[in-house]
């Protein structure tokens, strides 16, 4: 109770800043970056990237050794259930007070941070680092908020990163946020003017992550954008006029479990502290970047499924049964022979949904296990199995996404991939949490 009181008293008189609008969805930040001359080493890829890979890691510790790094305030999923997590978590907190206390970083009130990434194949992703309302975002599969997760999420995933989170002073965002951009008017003005806005850093990230870029969006050029951001909510109504549900503001493309854990870490806070006023609350946002997926940049590569230890034969003659021509094209392998079915569209928008859902409830009665694989070439090896089927998805159209999660709600596991492992986010960024 005293805790709860305190958290009470500390904010309910604060300023509220969402008394300007209460359609803020995605706004600036209080943003913290590690002083220039730790960049160097500060940058570290997402926890949830090389989870069977712990020679990264590995390299990583040794790379960030005795120096400030967000290596350090981070636990890799790798690393989740150890015997030592709990010192490791102890670790981690402390070391977020010890660079808040000794000047490790330094804050930039009130602003967004654009970003420039550049790829393993040369292109540039834009992106604008900022902050989520967490009231606005909801997980669960029947949501009508404006902000949606994009694929399941497992609740079994959820606890383990609460640990983490619970107590932590700061928050470090690999979530990658999606916004339904087709006309290029958000992010791309900002873009255009890059060379105008005060330069936040430029380095090359470890472990071959390619170069990033990122510069401060205050001022006259962050009062553009959300005007900008205020027209494009406006224009929802507008959109996919064919589809009945609520729409959508924004999608998380990438790190769907980190920002549900963010919104279960809050929603526990609430229920510690009822009748308390936690607008202010630093906890009730979520930093992350936003993107659009109409850039060039963003490639979508489909997931393919493998069955695997089931009668083959059968799971064919199923899946005809649900087809018809014109459908979604499906190639099926099984041994050195191919061919290809044809779903029907009536059955959902998205042709993984109508695969995922038949696979589903056809494992329910029948011997098999899926597996998910990226690469057609590695499908076809794993196919080649006695009592194997490969199933080769088509690559999602960035214009399914938004309308899949429209009409359909969360999308099936195992969708698509935003980009290779080494292009997913690096911890940079950092905002106070408590």
């Amino acid at each position: 109770m005293i805790f709860a009181a305190a958290v009470c008293i500390m904010y309910k008189n604060c300023i509220n800043r969402k008394d300007e609008s209460d359609m803020n969805i995605f706004m600036r930040a209080d943003i913290l970056l590690p002083q220039e001359h730790l960049l160097d080493r500060w940058p570290v890829i997402a926890c949830d990237q090389f989870t069977s890979d712990p020679d990264y890691w590995n390299r990583v510790r040794a790379f960030t050794r005795d120096v400030p790094s967000a290596m350090h305030l981070i636990l890799p999923e790798a690393e989740l259930g150890a015997d030592d997590e709990a010192d490791k978590i102890n670790l981690i907190q402390d070391a977020m007070e010890q660079y808040l206390n000794d000047g490790v970083l330094r804050l930039f009130p009130g602003c967004y941070v654009y970003v420039e990434r550049t790829l393993q194949n040369g292109m540039v992703r834009p992106g604008l680092i900022g902050m989520v309302d967490l009231e606005s975002y909801d997980y669960q599969h029947d949501s009508t908020s404006l902000i949606r997760a994009t694929e399941k999420t497992v609740l079994e995933r959820i606890p383990p990163r609460q640990r983490v989170r619970r107590g932590a002073a700061l928050e470090l965002p690999h979530v990658m946020m999606l916004c339904d951009d087709d006309k290029m008017q958000l992010i791309e003005p900002i873009r255009e003017i890059r060379d105008s806005l005060p330069k936040l850093y430029e380095l090359e990230l470890m472990e071959g992550g390619g170069h990033i870029a990122g510069y401060l969006v205050a001022g006259d050029v962050a009062d553009a954008f959300d005007r900008r951001l205020a027209a494009y909510a406006e224009t929802l109504e507008e959109k996919y006029p064919d589809l009945e549900g609520a729409k959508v503001l924004l999608a998380v493309g990438d790190g769907n479990h980190s920002l549900a854990t963010a919104k279960s870490c809050y929603e526990e806070l609430k229920q510690q502290n009822p009748g308390c006023d936690l607008s202010n609350h630093p906890a009730r946002y979520a930093l992350v970047e936003l993107e659009n997926i109409h850039d060039p940049s963003q490639q979508f590569e489909p997931i393919h499924r493998v069955v695997m230890r089931t009668d083959s034969d059968k799971l064919l003659e199923d899946l005809q049964a649900i087809c018809e021509p014109g459908g979604y094209p499906v190639t099926w392998i099984m041994g050195e022979n191919k061919g290809v079915v044809e779903l029907k569209r009536e059955l959902g928008e998205l042709d993984v949904a109508v695969l995922q859902n038949f696979l589903d409830e056809w494992l329910k009665e029948n011997a098999g296990e899926i597996d998910y694989i990226h690469g057609e070439e590695d499908v076809a090896a794993l196919a080649r199995q006695e009592n194997a089927m490969g199933l080769l998805l088509q690559p999602m159209g960035k214009s399914q996404l938004f309308r899949g999660v429209i009409a359909g709600g969360i999308l099936p596991r195992k969708t698509f991939s935003m980009g290779h492992a080494r292009e997913k986010r690096y911890y940079l960024e950092g905002r106070k949490i408590k």
